[in-house]
C-alpha cells in the first residue's frame, strides 16, 4: 500500500511542478507600471487578481473620497446576503414608499405605494443604478433606510474597511460618506460571490415594468461589458464631487481581474484607463489554480473499515497569481494522519502543503472522497476464520 500511495503521490507532484511565473511582492508590480502611468487622471486606482487578492497596481489607495454610486455595491451585497439569508423569494412584491419615489438622480421611476417584485428592483439598481429602488428594497428589508445604513456599517468594520463611512445607500453627495479604493475592491469581491449579480450585470438594456403598464426602458451604466473583452459585471458612479468612478471585473481563462478607478476626469477617460489595467494585467500576470476542489491526492490505508482504503483529495481550491518571466515549481504535499473506521465522505482527514520553490505557500484542508464503515461483528469473525 505504501508503494502504491508514494507512486500516486510522486505522479502528482511531477504533473503539477511545472516552471511558472509567480508574483513574489507587490511592491515590485508597482515600480514596474510606475513607468507606464497607469489611471493617470484618476484620483484612486486599484487592479488585483480576485482570487489571490495581489495587487499589480495601487494610487492613493487609502484616501478618503466620494465613490458616489459606488456606494451601491454595499448596498447590493447586503441586500443579496439578507435575502439568501432569510431565504426571501425574488418573486416577493415590495412596496415602494414615497420615500423611495421621491429620490433623485438615476432611477427606475418607481410609483409611490405601487408594488414592485423584488428581483425587479434588485436588476433595476445593477442594470441602471436606480436610487428610488434602492431605499424601496433597504426600508424592506431593515424597516428604514436609517438601519439599513446601520448594517452598511457594520459590514464594513467586519470586513476591516477602516476607511469607509456610509451615511445613504445610494452615494447621492451627502456630508460623511466617504470610502477608498482598498474599501471599494473589499466590497466588491464580496459582491460578487452572489451569481445573481452577474445574471443582472450581464443586461446591457430592458424594459422595467411599471403596475399600471407604464414602461421605462433601462440600459447598463457599465459600458465596459459590452466593449470590453473579458468584462462580465461592474459598478459606476458619478457627482461632481465624486467625478468619474468605475469598479469592474473581467475573466480570461482562469483569471479574474478586478479593477477600481476613483475620480477620473469623466466616464470615456475612466473607461480608457480602466481598459489600460486591464489589458496590463491580463498581458502580464495569470492565475494558476495550484490544486481544484476534488482533485484526487491518492488513496489511503483505514484501519478497522469495512474497506482497505479510501481516496482522499482537495476541500478547495487554491490559487497562484503568476508573472510571466518568473520561474518557480509547484509541488502539492498531502499530510495525512491515520485513517481510524468509520469515516464518511466529506470528512477532513489531513491537509494539502502548497509548495513553491520549496516554501510553503498555504495549504487546503484534505478530505475523505469515499466514504468507510467501521467492521460489523459478523464481518470481523469471517476474517479470523477465513486466516485461521
Amino acid at each position: 500500500m505504501k508503494k502504491r500511495l508514494k507512486k500516486g503521490v510522486t505522479a502528482l507532484a511531477v504533473a503539477l511542478a511545472a516552471f511558472l511565473p509567480f508574483v513574489s511582492a507587490i511592491p515590485s508590480a508597482n515600480a514596474e507600471t510606475a513607468e507606464l502611468k497607469l489611471a493617470a487622471t484618476s484620483r484612486a486606482a486599484l487592479l488585483m487578481d480576485c482570487d489571490t487578492g495581489a495587487v499589480i497596481f495601487e494610487k492613493n489607495v487609502s484616501d478618503h473620497l466620494p465613490i458616489a454610486s459606488m456606494v451601491k455595491i454595499m448596498t447590493l451585497g447586503l441586500c443579496f446576503d439578507e435575502i439568501e439569508k432569510r431565504e426571501i423569494p425574488l418573486d416577493t412584491m415590495v412596496t415602494a414608499s414615497e420615500n423611495a419615489a421621491s429620490m433623485g438622480g438615476s432611477q427606475a421611476f418607481l410609483d409611490a405605494n405601487a408594488d414592485y417584485r423584488l428581483d425587479e428592483l434588485l436588476k433595476s439598481i445593477v442594470v441602471a443604478s436606480a436610487n428610488d429602488s434602492c431605499v424601496a428594497v433597504a426600508e424592506y428589508l431593515y424597516g428604514s433606510v436609517d438601519a439599513f445604513v446601520a448594517e452598511m456599517n457594520n459590514r464594513a468594520a467586519e470586513w476591516g474597511m477602516t476607511d469607509t463611512s456610509f451615511v445613504n445607500c445610494t452615494g447621492l453627495p451627502k456630508d460623511g460618506q466617504y470610502c477608498c479604493a482598498k474599501d471599494v475592491a473589499v466590497m466588491f469581491k464580496k459582491l460578487i460571490k452572489h451569481e445573481k449579480f452577474f445574471e443582472y450585470a450581464g443586461v446591457w438594456m430592458y424594459d422595467f415594468e411599471h403596475p399600471d403598464g407604464r414602461v421605462t426602458g433601462l440600459t447598463n451604466t457599465n459600458k465596459l461589458i459590452k466593449f470590453y473583452d473579458g468584462c462580465d459585471g461592474g459598478k459606476t458612479g458619478y457627482t461632481d464631487a465624486a467625478r468619474s468612478c468605475i469598479t469592474v471585473t473581467a475573466k480570461r481563462g482562469d483569471t479574474r481581474l478586478v479593477c477600481v478607478t476613483i475620480g477620473a476626469e469623466n466616464s470615456k477617460t475612466r473607461n480608457k484607463e480602466v481598459s489600460e489595467m486591464l489589458n496590463y494585467g491580463f498581458s502580464n500576470y495569470k492565475t494558476v489554480r495550484a490544486v481544484k476542489c476534488g482533485d484526487v491526492m491518492g488513496n489511503y490505508d483505514v484501519t478497522g473499515g469495512k474497506t482497505d482504503c479510501i481516496s482522499v483529495g482537495a476541500a478547495d481550491d487554491f490559487s497562484l497569481f503568476v508573472k510571466s518571466g518568473d520561474k518557480c515549481e509547484i509541488e502539492l504535499k498531502p499530510v495525512i494522519d491515520g485513517l481510524k473506521a468509520p469515516i464518511s465522505a466529506g470528512d477532513v482527514v489531513g491537509k494539502i502543503i502548497i509548495e513553491v520553490n520549496g516554501e510553503e505557500r498555504g495549504s487546503v484542508d484534505a478530505i475523505a472522497l469515499d466514504g468507510c464503515e467501521k467492521k460489523g461483528y459478523t464481518q470481523i469473525l469471517e476474517e479470523f476464520f477465513e486466516n485461521w
